[in-house]
């Protein structure tokens, strides 16, 4: 099973890099853009044997103890094959 755990900053969070990152393709060209936030995801290869619960409970555990940080930032947990 498959599994990509989104990690982002909160909106109420200041966003320097996805700041420079807007900056800088508004000068390529891109007017158009009205806003861009960083993030960063990691994929995940489960185990068959565990359920599409347990998977979830388990990377929502994962995703609040170590790979963000809950004051700073948001989360979610998308699984292959699974509802949102």
């Amino acid at each position: 099973m498959r599994a990509t755990v989104h990690v982002r900053l909160k909106k109420s969070v200041l966003d320097p890099q996805g700041q420079a990152i807007h900056h800088a393709i508004r000068t390529l060209g891109y007017e158009s853009i009205r806003e861009i936030r960083q993030g960063k995801y990691f994929e995940i290869e489960l185990e068959d044997h565990i359920s599409q619960e347990q998977a979830r409970a388990l990377l929502e555990q994962l995703a609040r103890d170590v790979l963000a940080n809950p004051v700073l930032e948001e989360y979610w947990v998308e699984i292959e094959g699974g509802s949102a």
